[in-house]
């Protein structure tokens, strides 16, 4: 498997879960950063199945849409629950999350200015979903005894989520426990102390 390559543009945006995936599964990667001026020539944007970034290379194999990475990389790396029902359970979770990524995506790029008061506002009737099957779970991940892909994927919604709102997991704390959990495993934190990750912003527009 490997080496690994991912193409993206010079944010977090899209490929901050897998990121955060691939450093704490301890896996090498070279980025290649697409300038946006570049990317809107066509030229690469034609390439793509989906006309979308990011990209994964696996050796040969190339793979677009960032939630089919993540499942890929969980096949590749034990990230994907002991038998078919945890895989089923983290392809909900994944799915859910999915769900989350997307409205915050829409108020960031779509309604930051009119809509981001109403947005905080109605974020815990999302997070108390999660905050209950982690509860719930009891291991301090949302599937099994171990991080799979979804577990990556919430932890950085979750990131993003407390630099909008530093106090948004204030009245859940299996959320809170899980994000300090997580931050704290040693090849996640040298990873998010690193200037590589500190450097790029969270989303393309600079509104976070």
């Amino acid at each position: 498997m490997g080496p690994y390559t991912i193409t993206y543009f010079g944010v977090r945006g899209r490929c901050g879960a897998m990121r955060i995936m691939m450093a704490d599964q301890g896996l090498e990667w070279e980025e290649i950063v697409v300038d946006f001026a570049d990317w809107m020539k066509g030229d690469l944007k034609a390439t793509c199945v989906f006309g979308q970034l990011p990209k994964l290379e696996d050796g040969g194999f190339a793979l677009y849409q960032s939630n089919a990475i993540l499942r890929h990389l969980g096949r590749n790396h034990d990230a994907y629950g002991k038998d078919g029902k945890e895989a089923a359970l983290i392809d909900m979770m994944c799915d859910g999350v999915e769900d989350l990524r997307l409205k915050y995506a829409k108020m960031i790029y779509q309604e930051y200015d009119t809509g981001k008061d109403a947005y905080i506002k109605d974020l815990p009737n999302h997070l108390d979903k999660f905050e209950a099957v982690m509860a719930k779970n009891k291991t301090g991940f949302l599937v099994g005894d171990k991080p799979s892909f979804a577990d990556y994927s919430l932890f950085e919604v979750l990131l993003n989520h407390l630099v909008l709102c530093s106090s948004c997991l204030d009245t859940f704390p299996s959320l809170k426990s899980f994000v300090d959990k997580m931050s704290a495993r040693p090849k996640i934190k040298v990873f998010l102390d690193s200037d590589a990750y500190k450097k790029l912003p969270i989303n393309g527009n600079g509104k976070q």
